[in-house]
């Protein structure tokens, strides 16, 4: 493992074999196709799980039952009640899970927090996202659980404290026949007001993974597969003059400036996310405090999807996140 602070004892796969040739003929870690083998094994104190969505539940619940820290690949589980019996039976028993958010812990997303928190940005004003790949089509969920988890997982994670996503319109579309979304639209209306947008799709030639975030002060584009300029910080906007001076009915007056400053980009740090990620995994076990992607932050980015997936069978009005969103009558 890359990771010092951990050993790696088991590979746990249905298929040994395939755990085997993933290791190699050399390595010391075992194999085995049962994962009771693992929660038995008094040297395990963390097991992560990477597997089905709809198997996420049954394995995790299992683990922390057997007094292990769990670290869980999104979305934390197929299902928000049984998100939330996780998150509680870890508290009970104090025990770390984490769902691993990996965009978080880059150094982009990192700085565009810093940014936001710090008020570099201004106010929130909009953001827009696209996440647009060719493939790859997943059998057991649609592209809205597929994919969108990451940007709402990123915008959990940049907006201020006290800033939340108070309902949602989703959109999508099946022009291939598999049977689930393969193209969704995600609009996200935010306590403040604001809008956030989400595009994730399928079914592209291109790939595509960008946000935009719009405030106040400066608009920040994050283009993913530019190493060379992830971040693009813009000094260029709209503002407002004289609004203080006009009654309610002459708003059609007031005037409109706009900004157009320089814009820059910033060096930022090359670092492995998933390095990140697992650090801070251990981090929280070892000093016994809360992760940064907790639990907690697996339920809300649920309680956004699943209302997501209520609006697409609604044709897309918009649902409170946080309203019931079992089947609808």
């Amino acid at each position: 493992m890359a990771t010092p602070s951990l050993n790696l004892h088991w590979l746990c796969d249905l298929d040994e074999d395939r755990a085997k040739r993933v290791l190699g003929p050399y390595s010391t870690v075992g194999t085995t196709d049962s994962f009771d083998t693992i929660l038995n094994d008094p040297r395990v104190q963390a097991v992560a799980i990477a597997t089905p969505a709809a198997t996420h539940f049954p394995l995790a619940m299992a683990a922390l039952d057997a007094g292990k820290h769990v670290l869980v690949e999104k979305p934390l589980t197929s299902a928000l009640a049984d998100g939330e019996k996780l998150v509680h039976a870890a508290e009970e028993r104090g025990l770390v899970l984490m769902c691993d958010h990996t965009y978080c812990y880059t150094s982009a997303v990192q700085e565009l927090r810093r940014m936001v928190s710090s008020g570099e940005v201004g106010d929130v004003q909009f953001i827009d996202s696209v996440r647009i790949n060719l493939g790859l089509v997943q059998p057991d969920v649609d592209v809205l659980w597929d994919l969108a988890p990451h940007d709402v997982a990123i915008l959990d994670y940049l907006l201020p404290d006290g800033v939340c996503v108070e309902a949602v319109a989703s959109h999508g579309a099946d022009p291939i026949g598999h049977g689930m979304a393969c193209v969704a639209y995600l609009t996200l209306r935010l306590s403040t007001g604001a809008m956030a947008h989400v595009h994730v799709n399928w079914l592209s030639p291109v790939k595509i993974r960008t946000m935009v975030i719009g405030g106040s002060n400066r608009t920040v584009v994050w283009d993913d597969l530019n190493p060379s300029q992830r971040l693009a910080v813009y000094d260029r906007g709209v503002e407002r003059t004289g609004l203080e001076q006009l009654a309610a009915d002459d708003r059609k007056q007031m005037r409109i400036s706009y900004r157009t400053g320089d814009m820059v980009a910033p060096a930022l740090r090359e670092q492995e996310a998933l390095l990140s990620m697992v650090g801070e995994f251990v981090a929280s076990i070892t000093e016994g405090r809360t992760a940064v992607t907790d639990g907690w932050s697996g339920l809300r980015v649920m309680r956004v999807l699943e209302a997501a997936a209520k609006s697409l069978r609604r044709d897309g009005a918009f649902v409170t996140v946080g309203e019931n969103v079992g089947e609808d009558e």
